[in-house]
């Protein structure tokens, strides 16, 4: 039967030439198409291997195609609505796919196991948009389907393997492309990416994985099919460098509707034990996703939220957690659980600095920007947790200035416990007026405190302000700087069509980190044996030009480099357990402890989605 879907075009002239053009350019061979099938193909019908191509633009591309047949193996019933279709009868070139997403936009007439022609347009579908950098997925639009069976079995999948997946990552781009992969022959034995585009829309296969990233609030979790792939104790696979790209992470997603059949949930460590199978797909969240026909079962492997010991007496413990928007309006739950996280798990650290602190009235837009109903109602669940009596200190920032979500305000915040460190107020730090350093008694000192550092300056536009605060614990003053550093937002993801990726958001973070690092180095002139933390949502790595930048002529030190490579991290994303947050020191702290508290990031249920970081040092 025939769908009701919009006919494209019908087998016309214009069809033969465009199958006259592949012949000509060695693209179908001769005859290849005479053998039945179960579609019925005949021997001058475009395959879909033709259609694809050795390079990850289609030759095809914009042109009428008809009568291009295979089998359907799966059906996408929501979001971008179609199905996977595959041709029975491979060519012998390994760049070359032999399946093909068909875009319905609506729900599909058709089942997996149906055999079909399908008539349409082929198009190069960028999800996101061109504006991403993301590779393009390759489909048929507008399709006219026609089902000639059912019942037929699915292709064989193509098993992914350890074995089968590169360790080399992607060529270089194209000097002459803007340094895009798009117009590179594919060498699927060579390099991950290559690999996987050569089996886009190919019924794939898993077997037994390890889970390293989460499944999340969209019903998708990663797996990695290399198992001892830059794997930790916790079994996260971290990302150590910009050529290390972890190349066996996989996304997987359902096919099956959550309503039917709930999506597991997982955590890293666990693993997703069995056959897992279906097409590979391409999407914005990730890149290739093996879309799950039939899905593997979740085995628990018991992972469980770290605890950092207790700072003695004679040691100043100085934290940072993103506690992710938290506001008024957020259910009581959620206060109780950060809330334990900060006496539980981080010990009641003398010194929190917060970043994601809300207004009064969350992201509501009227104009609030002070934040103490969301301080007092977070600091009072700390006490009900068995915690300290924090006190705080923050400044508002000018309405709808400093970025993050609109209405929302978001700052930095000191909570420090009163018992154990006191604060030195020093008047006049608002939103807009610089803090400075000056020298009182041989000392540094700051001219504001709490202060902002270099509010004017344009590194800091739509962006959080640093937070500068004077401490003093067992008679020695120590400086705080709590950041929260401009987002990733507007990069390039690892599986960009451009190689390596365009980090632009990179450029603000490094002027960033170089006001921060001119005024550490103004302390440090003022008094060079001065105790200077810095510390904060710094939303870069540790091997980053954003931390060498911080580090300059030696003015910090990024306390995470004194973990084991496999424990640096304190975020997962797309699978990479990678550094975000981070606290820094000045020369004279010599002798620290350092903890990245792994309690939200590995786990499906999230309080936050960053682990806090935790410093103890005698000053």
């Amino acid at each position: 039967m025939s769908s009701s879907l919009p006919r494209s075009a019908p087998r016309t002239a214009a069809v033969s030439a465009v199958v006259a053009t592949a012949l000509a350019a060695g693209l179908i061979a001769a005859g290849s198409a005479t053998a039945a099938d179960p579609a019925g193909s005949t021997a001058d019908a475009v395959r879909i291997h033709d259609i694809q191509g050795t390079t990850r633009i289609s030759p095809l591309v914009g042109q009428q195609v008809s009568g291009v047949s295979g089998i359907v193996t799966g059906v996408r019933a929501y979001g971008s609505r179609g199905f996977w279709l595959q041709d029975t009868r491979a060519d012998d070139n390994p760049a070359t796919s032999e399946g093909v997403f068909v875009y319905t936009g609506s729900v599909p007439t058709v089942a997996v196991g149906d055999a079909v022609t399908v008539s349409g347009t082929v198009t190069e579908y960028v999800p996101g948009g061109t504006s991403s950098g993301n590779q393009s997925l390759t489909q048929i639009t507008k399709p006219t389907v026609t089902v000639t069976s059912s019942g037929n079995p699915v292709p064989a999948p193509v098993t992914i393997t350890a074995r089968s997946v590169p360790s080399a990552y992607a060529p270089e781009g194209d000097p002459a492309a803007g340094g895009s992969i798009n117009g590179l022959t594919l060498q699927p034995g060579r390099y991950a990416l290559d690999h996987y585009e050569s089996l886009e829309g190919t019924n794939v296969r898993i077997g037994s994985s390890r889970v390293v990233g989460a499944t999340s609030p969209h019903h998708e979790m990663w797996v990695t099919v290399k198992p001892h792939e830059n794997d930790n104790r916790r079994g996260g696979t971290v990302y150590g460098s910009y050529t290390s790209q972890n190349t066996g992470r996989l996304q997987i997603q359902s096919l099956v509707p959550i309503a039917q059949t709930p999506f597991p949930k997982a955590n890293v460590g666990d693993w997703l034990t069995g056959t897992t199978e279906g097409p590979l797909d391409f999407n914005q969240f990730g890149g290739y996703a093996l879309a799950a026909r039939s899905l593997g079962t979740v085995a628990d492997r018991g992972l469980e939220r770290e605890r950092t010991e207790k700072q003695h007496r004679s040691e100043l413990a100085v934290a940072t957690y993103n506690v992710e928007n938290l506001d008024p309006s957020d259910p009581q739950e959620k206060f109780d659980a950060l809330a334990s996280a900060v006496v539980e798990n981080l010990a009641s650290p003398d010194i929190v600095a917060l970043e994601e602190i809300q207004d009064n009235n969350g992201a509501k837009n009227d104009g609030t920007v002070a934040a103490d109903e969301t301080l007092k109602k977070f600091t009072d669940a700390i006490v009900a947790a068995g915690g300290p009596a924090y006190e705080w200190r923050t400044i508002d920032p000018v309405n709808n200035k400093d970025g993050g979500e609109p209405g929302g305000n978001i700052r930095q915040v000191f909570l420090f416990n009163p018992e154990r460190v006191s604060f030195t107020d020093r008047a006049g730090g608002d939103a807009t007026t610089a803090t400075g350093v000056v020298r009182e008694k041989g000392r540094a000192a700051l001219t504001h405190s709490p202060g902002r550092i270099d509010p004017a300056n344009t590194a800091w536009d739509n962006s959080r302000k640093p937070l500068a605060g004077e401490f003093t614990f067992r008679g020695r003053t120590v400086f705080v700087i709590a950041n929260h550093f401009g987002s990733k937002g507007g990069d390039e993801s690892l599986v960009s069509h451009r190689q390596p990726p365009n980090r632009s958001s990179e450029a603000k973070r490094l002027l960033q980190a170089q006001a921060v690092n001119t005024f550490v180095k103004d302390i440090l002139a003022a008094q060079r044996t001065a105790d200077v933390v810095v510390l904060g949502d710094i939303n870069d790595f540790e091997f980053s030009a954003t931390t060498e930048a911080l580090t300059d002529d030696g003015a910090l030190h990024a306390a995470v480099t004194s973990l084991p490579r496999s424990e640096r991290y304190s975020y997962v994303f797309q699978g990479n357990s990678q550094v975000l947050d981070q606290i820094l020191t000045s020369p004279s702290i010599r002798h620290f402890e350092y903890d990245s508290v792994h309690i939200n990031a590995e786990f499906a249920e999230q309080n936050s989605d960053h682990d806090p970081q935790v410093l103890r040092f005698r000053p």
